[in-house]
């Protein structure tokens, strides 16, 4: 078992409101009420301060991309402001280096498609919003695009469809960094329920 675990959410501006807050609530309960080991969650973003999302919430971000501890698993939503994302160096070279630290990255809706223009989804399978996935396959044409799948594993990168998948996706994951009963657990609290389709 973990003997502890940072996880950091990435906040900013034009971010998909539920791609952020669905898996918070999941790690957030997860973390609080049922992980028998600690957790600490973060939302991590370029500075900190108010971070306005796509539909006008405003987000607090913790910490900033300097003041970041090393984190265990980063989820990266989706949302408008992925366009500039997918084109800003810096911030993609941030995500490589996450990524050869050994972070786990996770994404929801087109935050797929940021990770695709790091490179990081070369040859991969991964899954995006059904109305990216075209996009994501001309980002870059190696990515198995598996178009009718909530999320797809692939160990050192996970990706989620659009929007309320990214609660499947993080349900998954505390399947996977602590068990299948936390999962179920979780899930009994937040009185969620499995899409069937």
């Amino acid at each position: 078992m973990n003997s502890s675990l940072t996880i950091g959410i990435y906040v900013f501006e034009d971010a998909e409101e539920l791609d952020v807050v669905g898996p918070w609530e999941v790690l957030g309960f997860w973390a609080a009420h049922v992980a028998e080991f600690p957790v600490r969650l973060l939302a991590i973003g370029r500075e900190e301060g108010v971070v306005r999302c796509s539909k006008g919430l405003g987000l607090v971000v913790d910490q900033s991309l300097a003041t970041a501890p090393a984190l265990d698993l980063l989820v990266h939503p989706g949302g408008d402001g992925t366009r500039p994302l997918a084109k800003d160096s810096a911030h993609l070279d941030w995500l490589r280096e996450l990524h050869r630290q050994g972070t786990v990255l996770a994404s929801v809706c087109t935050g797929s498609l940021v990770l695709a223009a790091a490179g990081l989804l070369k040859g991969r399978p991964a899954t995006t919003h059904w109305n990216y996935v075209e996009r994501l396959a001309k980002i870059d044409e190696t990515v198995d695009v598996r178009a009718d799948e909530r999320y797809v594993d692939d160990r050192d990168i996970v990706t989620s469809a659009g929007v309320s998948a990214g609660i499947d996706m993080a349900l998954h994951m505390v399947g996977r960094l602590d068990s299948p009963e936390a999962a179920a657990e979780v899930r009994k609290a937040i009185q969620y329920d499995r899409p069937v389709s």
